[in-house]
């Protein structure tokens, strides 16, 4: 297989690029040496090698989408960033659906970072989402799709808002959601999949990005499970219905990224006991949840995920994404053994003036070629310069784990695999 003769070719040099340092040296490969075994395993397990972003399938990379059509986008899409914004998703998600030509230009929330001043000019209040379409901005989110919100999600949307944010009244509250959640259970069982039955419909773009952050924060906040069949089978079999569509997979976010996204733009959340064992595994302190072997991943799984997981290639899209990338992401893993920045953002995970610890990058860069090898490979019998490594790398793993963004940086089965391993590099470091 082409994978073998690319490891022997790998393996079988004495030492890697990284050793002509004299000031540091490590048995990791070189960001090149990976690339070719990333091709070789790509080839291997049939991946698209050069995946067509502007046609092909929906996917949160692209800054351009075409569908196959030879007119120039008349949309132009500003959302946020990070992909935190429901909002934003919703009208993503429509032109998705629609296979409506676009463009994208990302724009920082205020929580995480500064607005470009010609969006400013364009739009002076700076919110997101905005759409330039032919010309003319629009910037109401309800204005884009038209429609407008239906009264049962805004009335569900209001009871999670007063819940999820509020220290009093846990049970009472609690009530009143499940209230309201019952009546669109009810709606859903008596149609279905969709809220309008067989087909998807606005309805359900203007539902999905509120009721994905619902399952994730009250398990994490509350400890309620909102994706629980026997109490909620309507909305379960509406999840496993909208995470068939490749443009809802392409923007949905996971527990972690919207349980710490939401206090910044909401002005804190208020945590019950009843939820701190969720939180717990959700945050990947617990002990398992962000470690090899990973728990399987399914409709039925912990974060219910129902087009499941293909292992090999999660971890070869991790790695791809390191080794594509791997100049900025090890400079931006070295603010772990860094600097603050001197301007800090209200977003806990967020400091876009950090400085690196620069004095560290070979080691940071070192440690995160053997994350990418060990995706590639697996983790057994590999070995590490643990003397060299110790120390920064640990920080920089922690800080990049702790940021790996869903759908951002990666999807939810290529994101767990990349903390996992993270993990996997802090524990051989701090064992050793």
């Amino acid at each position: 297989m082409w994978l073998d003769k690319a490891l022997k070719q790998v393996m079988g040099k004495e030492k890697s690029a990284s050793s002509s340092n004299s000031a540091f040296s490590d048995t990791a490969p070189s960001w090149n040496e990976l690339k070719t075994i990333l091709s070789a395993k790509q080839t291997e397990l049939g991946m698209d090698l050069d995946p067509d972003h502007i046609n092909g399938p929906p996917n949160p990379y692209a800054l351009e989408r075409r569908f196959n059509k030879s007119v120039e986008p008349d949309v132009v899409l500003y959302r946020d960033h990070a992909a935190w914004c429901p909002y934003c998703q919703k009208i993503w998600l429509q032109l998705e659906e629609k296979r409506i030509p676009y463009r994208v230009e990302k724009i920082n929330m205020r929580c995480y970072g500064d607005k470009p001043e010609s969006f400013l000019r364009m739009m002076p209040s700076g919110q997101v989402p905005v759409a330039m379409i032919g010309g003319r901005v629009v910037a109401d989110s309800a204005s884009i799709v038209a429609d407008g919100l239906m009264r049962l999600e805004r009335a569900l949307f209001g009871k999670w808002m007063q819940w999820l944010t509020s220290g009093w009244n846990h049970e009472g509250l609690k009530q009143d959601f499940c209230k309201t959640l019952d009546l669109a259970d009810k709606h859903l069982r008596s149609q279905g999949p969709f809220f309008l039955g067989a087909d998807i419909s606005l309805v359900d773009i203007n539902f999905v990005p509120f009721l994905e952050r619902m399952v994730a924060s009250l398990l994490y906040y509350k400890g309620l499970n909102v994706r629980d069949p026997e109490r909620w089978p309507g909305v379960c079999r509406w999840f496993e219905a909208m995470e068939q569509r490749p443009s809802y997979i392409a923007t949905r976010g996971d527990f972690y990224s919207h349980v710490h996204d939401l206090p910044p733009q909401l002005g804190g959340c208020a945590p019950h006991p009843d939820g701190s064992a969720a939180a717990k595994a959700i945050d990947g302190v617990e002990g398992s949840s962000w470690r090899l072997p990973l728990p399987p991943l399914s409709g039925a799984s912990f974060e219910p995920y129902s087009p499941g997981e293909n292992p090999p290639v999660d971890m070869t899209e991790a790695a791809a994404k390191l080794i594509g990338n791997h100049e900025a992401i090890v400079r931006f893993a070295a603010r772990g053994c860094g600097r603050p920045g001197p301007r800090p953002v209200s977003a806990p995970l967020s400091d876009p003036t950090a400085q690196p610890g620069v004095e560290h990058i070979d080691a940071v860069d070192a440690g995160l070629r053997h994350v990418a090898h060990a995706l590639l490979v697996g983790v057994e019998g590999k070995q590490i310069s643990a003397g060299a490594l110790l120390g920064p790398v640990v920080d920089s793993a922690s800080y990049l784990r702790d940021r790996v963004g869903v759908p951002r940086d990666l999807k939810l089965p290529a994101a767990r695999q990349l903390r996992a391993h993270l993990n996997w590099l802090i524990d051989e470091l701090e064992s050793a």
